[in-house]
């Protein structure tokens, strides 16, 4: 992950890793509301997505914090932050969402490559995590208490250590997408990609493909939609404009071998709407259709906060299967 808070010379906070997970002993999560724009509350949309609602989320444990990757859990989220602190949050309708800090990952590399950055779940419970400064990934039983394999893929081997596996999808198919935050791809603006033929930690082929994202901005996560279609977050940080978000659809038909990959922007969040550091993304469903879940790395900053804001997708944005 690159810390935009050192392009304007803030403090990091220290912490410690490696106790086991899930222990279910972890302090309350307390949710804060929010609007989407604090100058006009009334303002509940941008672009292709409708505001349900948000909150600023705080807790007591020391473990809580940094934010970096999202997954769908039955009807909760697991939040997993980017030093193995894993979180459980429970939607409650139109209430302020529960959660608690349930434990920190076990297993997973040491030192500084322990930066685990995107989460990706199968359908038998099943996680695969991310870990951006070992370029590695590693997956986890269904309890996230164990690891039961991991690999460094060599295609990933000279991803750059503060910009490796940013974002990782499983697809229904059983193939997987790796996005890199800052290895460059073969074309101006690009950053590298890979597909992989299946499980990477059982040693599945990996494919390339290059990504463009929104001029200036980052990959920070991305989700398969039921359709078959990505969603793809990108953060972009600068000294004039602040922090600001691009949400973007991609047509999972152009990533093959090889390709050169674009997304559509359906939707930006900038000052002065409610924004930070987004990089954690969940698609969630109701009987309306698809609910986007996007989360705040605060970077353990007393100066930033951790975010989960709520969307609903348009269904003219993206239809369902067989719509």
């Amino acid at each position: 992950m690159r810390k935009i808070l050192i392009l304007c010379a803030m403090l990091l906070a220290g912490g410690s890793v490696g106790t086991p997970a899930m222990n279910e002993g972890g302090a309350e999560i307390v949710a804060k509301a929010v609007p989407l724009n604090p100058r006009d509350p009334a303002h509940t949309r941008i672009g292709g997505l409708a505001y349900l609602g948000g909150w600023v989320l705080t807790s007591a444990d020391r473990r809580f914090g940094g934010i970096s990757a999202l997954a769908a859990d039955g009807e909760d989220l697991i939040a997993l932050g980017d030093r193995g602190g894993i979180f459980r949050i429970s939607p409650r309708g139109n209430l302020p969402p529960a959660g608690r800090v349930i434990g920190m990952l076990p297993d997973g590399p040491a030192g500084r490559g322990r930066d685990s950055e995107s989460l990706a779940c199968g359908p038998g419970g099943a996680y695969w995590v991310g870990f951006e400064g070992a370029n590695a990934i590693w997956r986890y039983d269904p309890g996230l208490g164990r690891a039961t394999g991991h690999v460094a893929p060599a295609a990933m081997a000279e991803w750059p250590r503060n910009g490796g596996p940013e974002a990782l999808v499983r697809l229904a198919d059983g193939r997987f997408l790796v996005f890199s935050e800052e290895a460059k791809g073969r074309v101006a603006g690009s950053r590298a990609a890979l597909m992989f033929a299946g499980d990477p930690v059982a040693g599945a082929r990996a494919d390339r493909f290059d990504y463009v994202p929104p001029d200036g901005y980052a990959v920070t996560d991305a989700q398969a939609l039921p359709d078959g279609r990505l969603i793809v977050l990108h953060r972009r940080f600068t000294l004039m404009d602040g922090v600001s978000a691009v949400i973007s659809i991609v047509d999972l038909a152009a990533v093959r071998p090889g390709a050169v990959v674009r997304g559509r922007e359906i939707a930006r969040l900038a000052s002065p709407m409610t924004v930070d550091n987004m990089e954690a993304l969940a698609i969630t469903r109701d009987a309306r259709g698809a609910i986007l879940w996007i989360a705040s790395d605060d970077n353990f900053s007393s100066i930033q906060r951790t975010l989960l804001l709520r969307f609903r997708l348009d269904k003219e944005t993206a239809p369902e299967a067989g719509r």
